[in-house]
């Protein structure tokens, strides 16, 4: 079995937001993965969506893979750096604010013909 790989990194969503649409597609083929990120109105599934192209375009060129024959193996959203913030609070104090980001990672597998 063939693989191929995309990544994008320091994507701004939180991680656990992403991850929602990351479960969407897990396992699940090429085709039926596009539709489900298209039609669900969850932020992170237009993110995932730019990297499923970039994955699909990469098995395309070098393993020489019909979409048709391609499935999502391993789809992983990982925590990346967070931008800490501060937001100004009553009486001179301020609490903290996170802007988390992610690490997309998506794996899929041709089957051989």
């Amino acid at each position: 079995m063939q693989f191929a790989t995309a990544k994008t990194k320091y994507v701004r969503i939180s991680p656990r937001k992403a991850r929602y649409a990351a479960d969407l597609i897990r396992g699940l083929p090429v085709e039926r993965a596009s539709l489900q990120l298209m039609y669900s109105k969850l932020r992170g599934g237009r993110l995932i969506q730019k990297t499923l192209d970039s994955a699909v375009a990469n098995a395309e060129t070098q393993l020489d893979a019909r979409r048709e024959h391609l499935k999502v193996h391993e789809i992983r959203v990982d925590a990346g750096p967070i931008l800490r913030r501060a937001k100004a609070r009553s009486k001179g104090s301020s609490v903290p604010v996170n802007k988390r980001t992610s690490h997309f990672t998506i794996v899929l597998s041709a089957e051989v013909q």
